[in-house]
């Protein structure tokens, strides 16, 4: 006996089960007879993060090999389920037959049943079914569920490219699977030893199919082989081919390592995963750090349009592209967009003077002199040093007479007379370079006046030039208060005038005033402080820091504010991401894009590239936020109706601050699966690494957190002082063979006299 038709039975109401408003129903599954003609009921539990509707369900029963019909749907954005049902051979309609109907015509049906019950009723059928049947069975159940689940979104699919047609599929048969709780199944299928459901994201279906044939040759030694595949779910095989043409396991498997390469090209030899550098304006100072960066393992650049300007940007772009053409090394630029992230609003900068200052002990005795860098100021200083301090002297000459030993005289911003040794000489892009020690705290700015001592006079004076301003930032410690102004320009209102002592920051965002209420939470700096707010105004907001480090924590321009428990609703692209875009077409391999929240601003960005004719553009969608999270498979599957390269960006900085740290790796796990399933690239983002590219020393959490990340296609670093350091550990810890640990590990000689 075979099902002939079957109609997936949901029926629930919505029900609230954590922070993520994920919705639990309980799915009946009439799925396969046995010999004796009786229904096996299979109690399956469907978890959804969007509610889903009843219907109704019925099974045909025949004795012969038939065409069937089946049904399933998952519901769409607007929490209404696509209808569409699936007719694998002849039947154009489905019929609801009575086992009692003599009337019916169908006259070979065995048996026939069909639900129309209350929620109660169902709910109280599914407590008090016990799955029946074999582990085949029920394995025969699953993937009818999963084709099912794949005709109910036919009109969805064919909207996909058909660069990701198959992916798509892919990802409705996963969505499908992952709905069901067949724990025990699985727990089945590990004690055979064929099959492992934990493992099949890439090749849903296949993997399936290849399961049901192996359990069903298990089976021949009882059975005649031929009879029991014809027994089963219209040859399983056969089936398979019919949907989805021959696709093999290994062909799906080849799916992400395509779409890996088309995004973000080809690795280099004995390479696997790629790693990205983010830089910034100091790329476009130095001449050798692009150069460095892709020596040490680096083939993507990333380039934040939060920060800096088309000019900074075009001079690293160049620089990128001269260094790896130069190296002969493959490397793609991204360029993220800033999207509706709220920030801090500038501060006030502070005076343009660099503070030199030796080290000492706990006396204050000085037991390491400060290194200085002296040079050009077109050339910075080599990768590997790591100078206190960089000088830029305007005067060529004065450069060209300086030899190591020579000491330097001047004096500084507050008159105090200080000296510079030099000790080191390097050849730089635009002549030499130098270290000098300085064993006194110095402060410099623009325009301090160096001599060689003992030849004033006679030799060029070199000036300094080009000292940056002092980072502007306000220094919070809990218990603080915080006033955040709309515009630096508005008066102070009703709600500060009679605070004394407070800190004020601006923020322009017109979204925060209108959405934030007092007794809320809020977080600046991806979560370094937190706050609750205290009251609310036209133009300003008062907070209370509840969180901050032991010494305070400093807040500064362009920082991250989130407001996780408030429900801002942002535009898809701000006016400022439009005007970017027009750069990253004309100069990027990829674009990124902040805080995408549903599909819709997936069709946003869909239209603004086919306007600019941008087909080739690669895509990466930035999951940063609670709904980004939930609505991914929607906007993948809204993304993969263009043809453009398509990769996803774990950013786990704001995700974890939008939706709580303990969930972060859950989520990250969920993401990493659902995109397996639909073959798209991952980047793995945000602190990695984060203590090595600071302070020069990794922690051995951020170790295990690189060896996890070998499960992306990418893992990004972020800039900081030994970037290339950490570009070169982490190109070795991903890349390490497994051959090699094995080479470490002595085979254990036992002593003779036991045997």
């Amino acid at each position: 006996m075979s099902i002939c038709s079957l109609s997936a039975a949901v029926s629930a109401q919505r029900i609230i089960l954590n922070h993520f408003s994920t919705f639990q129903v309980d799915l009946v599954e009439f799925a396969l007879t046995n010999p004796r003609g009786k229904f096996t009921h299979l109690p399956f539990r469907r978890h959804v993060k969007q509610p889903v509707y009843g219907v109704k369900s019925l099974g045909i029963y025949k004795t012969d090999l038939t065409p069937k019909t089946v049904a399933f749907a998952i519901s769409n954005e607007n929490d209404e389920a696509e209808k569409a049902t699936s007719h694998d051979c002849a039947d154009d309609h489905m019929a609801l037959h009575s086992k009692t109907n003599e009337n019916s015509q169908c006259k070979d049906v065995e048996v026939v049943a069909s639900i129309s019950c209350s929620e109660e009723e169902l709910f109280q059928s599914v407590e008090n079914l016990k799955s029946q049947g074999s582990v085949l069975e029920k394995l025969k159940a699953v993937h009818l569920h999963v084709l099912a689940s794949e005709r109910w979104n036919t009109s969805r699919l064919k909207l996909c490219h058909r660069r990701y047609s198959e992916s798509a599929r892919n990802l409705i048969h996963y969505l499908a699977l992952k709905c069901l709780d067949i724990e025990q199944l699985k727990e089945d299928l590990s004690s055979t030893g064929l099959l492992n459901l934990e493992t099949i994201n890439s090749n849903v279906l296949a993997s399936l199919t290849a399961g049901i044939q192996l359990l069903e040759n298990l089976k021949s030694t009882s059975l005649n082989t031929q009879d029991n595949i014809s027994a089963g779910i219209c040859s399983q095989e056969g089936l398979y081919q019919q949907e989805t043409g021959n696709v093999t396991i290994q062909a799906m498997r080849k799916k992400l390592s395509s779409n890996k390469e088309l995004l973000f090209g080809t690795l280099r030899e004995k390479r696997t995963t790629h790693i990205m550098v983010t830089v910034g304006q100091e790329a476009s100072e130095s001449e050798t750090l692009l150069t460095d960066l892709l020596k040490a393992g680096a083939s993507v650049i990333r380039i934040n349009c939060a920060h800096g300007n088309p000019g900074i940007w075009s001079e690293i772009i160049k620089r990128v592209r001269r260094s790896s053409q130069m190296l002969e090394t493959p490397c793609r630029i991204l360029m993220d967009l800033a999207g509706p992230k709220i920030r801090t609003g500038n501060l006030k900068p502070g005076p343009c003077a660099i503070k030199i200052s030796p080290k000492k002990n706990a006396t204050g005795n000085v037991i390491f002199p400060a290194q200085v860098w002296l040079s050009h100021k077109e050339a910075g200083p080599p990768a590997h040093l790591s100078p206190d301090a960089v000088l830029f002297i305007d005067d060529q000459q004065f450069l060209t007479g300086l030899q190591i030993g020579d000491t330097l005289k001047f004096s500084d911003a507050r008159g105090k007379k200080r000296i510079l040794k030099i000790s080191r000489q390097f050849h730089v892009f635009s002549g030499a370079g130098f270290v000098a020690e300085c064993t006194r705290t110095a402060y410099v700015q623009s325009g301090t006046e160096l001599y060689v001592k003992g030849k004033k006079g006679r030799f060029p004076i070199g000036q300094v030039v080009d000292v940056p301003a002092k980072g502007p930032f306000v220094r919070l410690r809990v218990g603080d208060l915080l006033i955040i102004s709309r515009d630096s320009s508005c008066e102070q209102d009703e709600l500060s005038v009679h605070i004394s002592g407070a800190h004020r920051i601006m923020c322009s965002s017109g979204y925060l005033f209108d959405s934030v209420k007092p007794g809320e939470h809020i977080a600046f700096d991806d979560g370094k402080i937190w706050g609750v707010i205290q009251g609310v105004s036209l133009s300003e907001i008062v907070v209370s820091i509840t969180h901050a480090g032991p010494r305070g924590t400093k807040l500064g321009s362009g920082k991250s504010i989130n407001i996780p428990e408030s429900h801002i609703r942002f535009e898809g692209l701000t006016s400022k991401d439009l005007m970017d875009l027009e750069f990253v077409a004309s100069h990027a391999d990829m674009v990124g894009i902040s805080f995408v929240r549903d599909s819709h601003d997936i069709v946003v960005l869909r239209k603004e590239l086919e306007k600019r004719k941008l087909q080739n553009l690669g895509i990466v969608l930035k999951i940063e936020t609670k709904s980004g999270f939930e609505k991914l498979p929607l906007m993948l599957l809204e993304a993969m109706k263009s043809s453009n390269p398509l990769g996803v960006m774990i950013a786990r900085g704001d995700l974890a601050v939008e939706c709580g740290w303990e969930k972060l790796a859950d989520m990250q796990e969920e993401i990493l699966s659902i995109c397996r399933a639909a073959h798209i690239p991952v980047i793995w983002a945000t602190q990695v690494l984060e203590s090595l590219v600071k302070s020069g020393v990794p922690t051995r959490a951020e170790i295990t957190d690189v060896s996890n990340s070998r499960r992306a296609s990418c893992v990004m670093l972020n800039k900081g002082k030994h970037i290339v350091e950490a570009v070169s550990t982490l190109d070795t810890i991903l890349h390490l063979k497994t051959a090699q640990m094995k080479a470490d590990l002595k085979p254990l000689l036992l002593s003779s006299h036991l045997f």
